[in-house]
């Protein structure tokens, strides 16, 4: 990257422009990288980063958070773990490794760690060296069928006196169903969708082909107000019909939506959690959990057409993809036809702001009031962190709920 510096073009490294937004900027929450002030806000939260059900015992996946690598496993007795990505023998990635017991060892060497990343085990070496070894580690809960960690400070770092939020970050459901758990990549930045769930009107417009958001299309007027868990916002319609969504800082949203088109219906409305977690500052990882309302017969019924619609979902094109020819000109986004097209809709909205949206250029009108806010909330929780003031403590009422309103 080539800036101006008092009258001469610097060529920085990617590391050095990335160390250009850890204080100045209170409004740049696009850049989560180490030492980015954005990145050190959203370091203080739970954030889900994998499927439970996708991680069997025994196995161990590379992951990618807000532009560092890790290496995630599950230990033999089904425990998750999360430490470095690296081993400090030579640098090699530790996920190609085995997995034994709750540790994992070295695919290059043999060394081996165990959960809390010490290392227990050097083949090659004298027994007292691997107590002198150690690699970061950070905790790691299971809830609501997703794996959550925590990668701010801790006594697992050696900080015995650092902040760690409380577990959960958000309330359970509320009754009997089905939890699925799933999840997608967008190419762009995290805080669009984010800012994208916390956009009703785009509904009206985006969601109407396909017959995806049946229902919600008339336009509603929207009013919102800060919690102690972050936003909640309502849209209301003109018959009087209210839909109330619910945010959590920093990143997640809790709906009511509607009925899969896909699934002609099947299982219903559905209370979904959709969480919006940064995998680097152009690409990010949308997780989502729902509650499916079905028991017994109904929902045997239901997942045997969920997995006829997920094979259908796994035979069709990436829905990066489609949404790509949408951008370039090659496909009109009426002529789509998808099983996930919420999916591929919301990518031509989201790819179609650029990899990191330019906030600088937008004309925000009277229904961005949910938008407004939440950029303001977090303007002002950037201050204070760069500022060494205290910040808000959130919390997680047991409570809340979302309603759809129709």
């Amino acid at each position: 990257m080539a800036v101006a510096e008092k009258g001469r073009n610097v060529v920085l490294t990617k590391a050095e422009t990335d160390t250009r937004h850890d204080t100045a900027d209170y409004t740049d929450f696009a850049h989560t990288g180490p030492g980015t002030l954005a990145g050190r806000f959203m370091r203080r939260f739970w954030h889900p980063v994998y499927l439970a059900a996708e991680l069997p015992a025994g196995h161990a996946k590379p992951i990618r958070v807000m532009s560092e690598d890790f290496t995630l496993y599950r230990g033999d007795d089904g425990t998750p773990h999360l430490v470095d990505a690296r081993c400090a023998h030579r640098g090699t990635q530790l996920s190609t490794g085995w997995v034994e017991g709750d540790c994992i060892r070295c695919f290059y060497h043999g060394w081996k760690y165990d959960g809390a990343g010490q290392c227990v085990e050097q083949p090659a070496e004298d027994a007292s060296f691997a107590s002198k070894v150690r690699i970061n580690s950070y905790p790691t809960r299971e809830y609501l069928g997703l794996i959550f960690v925590y990668l701010g400070g801790g006594a697992e770092r050696g900080d015995p006196g650092a902040f760690r939020p409380a577990f959960p970050p958000c309330p359970a459901f509320r009754g009997e169903g089905l939890i699925e758990a799933e999840t997608e990549v967008f190419p762009c930045n995290y805080f669009q969708h984010f800012e994208n769930s916390a956009d009703e009107v785009h509904v009206s417009f985006v969601h109407r082909i396909g017959s995806s958001h049946q229902g919600i299309y008339d336009l509603p007027l929207i009013t919102r107000e800060e919690t102690e868990y972050g936003v909640v916002r309502y849209g209301t319609r003109p018959n009087g019909d209210v839909r109330v969504t619910l945010h959590f800082m920093p990143n997640y949203a809790r709906v009511v939506i509607p009925p899969m088109a896909g699934l002609q219906g099947a299982g219903g409305w559905r209370d979904i959690y959709l969480f919006f977690v940064p995998i680097d500052d152009e690409h990010h990882r949308i997780l989502w959990t729902q509650l499916v309302r079905v028991t017994g017969a109904e929902a045997e019924a239901y997942q045997a057409q969920y997995a006829r619609f997920q094979a259908q979902r796994a035979a069709s094109r990436p829905t990066t993809d489609v949404a790509a020819d949408v951008l370039a000109g090659k496909l009109r986004i009426q002529d789509v036809e998808h099983p996930a097209m919420v999916i591929v809709q919301d990518k031509v909205a989201q790819m179609g702001q650029g990899r990191i949206a330019d906030r600088s250029r937008e004309r925000l009108g009277r229904s961005d009031v949910g938008i407004r806010l939440l950029r303001k909330i977090w303007e002002r929780e950037l201050r204070a962190l760069a500022e060494g003031r205290p910040l808000k403590e959130w919390r997680c009422p047991d409570d809340v709920e979302p309603v759809v309103g129709f």
